[in-house]
């Protein structure tokens, strides 16, 4: 039966790395990327509603984006990145702290990301393959952004040269 561990963000009480048992032979690897049940034993309760799929090229930056009302467990499928998030909650004594996890196809770790935290990511590798579970469905008129370089912030981003960023990242 596959297990599944946690590692604690060394930032936040409330996001956690999970990595599921990965079992590798000849042929590649089989993991399961969630189980309701297994997940629920570690404290991990959301109702997930929406899985989402996104692919980048080397140095691609994608966020930082966030919803009050989401909750998100993103995984590197395929590749290498560099994943941020920063709480974005106001009241919090954590406010406009960050923390950084390297997430890839090997190290099988899948992060999970509080509600009302922004969130990002670099791509490392040439390409890569990210999912994301989320407890709420995308809704323009919640979600909020922080600049990638907000220097209230101070991402430690692993860049090398400057990131390709959208226009609505880069405004």
């Amino acid at each position: 039966d596959a297990m599944l561990h946690t590692i604690d963000s060394d930032v936040f009480d409330e996001a956690k790395v999970y990595v599921p048992d990965a079992f590798a032979d000849d042929r590649g690897y089989f993991k399961e990327t969630y189980s309701q049940r297994k997940y629920a034993e570690f404290g991990m309760r959301d109702a997930w509603v929406q899985d989402s799929v996104s692919r980048s090229r080397r140095n691609v930056l994608r966020g930082m984006h966030g919803d009050p009302r989401m909750a998100k467990l993103v995984q590197c499928l395929r590749g290498k990145i560099f994943d941020a998030i920063v709480d974005a909650r106001p009241k919090s004594p954590t406010y406009l702290r960050w923390d950084g996890f390297i997430l890839d196809d090997e190290n099988h770790h899948q992060l999970y990301v509080p509600a009302g935290f922004a969130h990002g990511f670099l791509t490392l590798s040439d390409e890569a393959i990210v999912a994301y579970k989320q407890t709420a469905h995308f809704d323009p008129s919640s979600e909020f952004r922080l600049r990638w370089d907000d220097p209230r912030v101070g991402i430690a981003w692993p860049l090398l040269g400057a990131p390709i960023v959208s226009a609505k990242d880069a405004a």
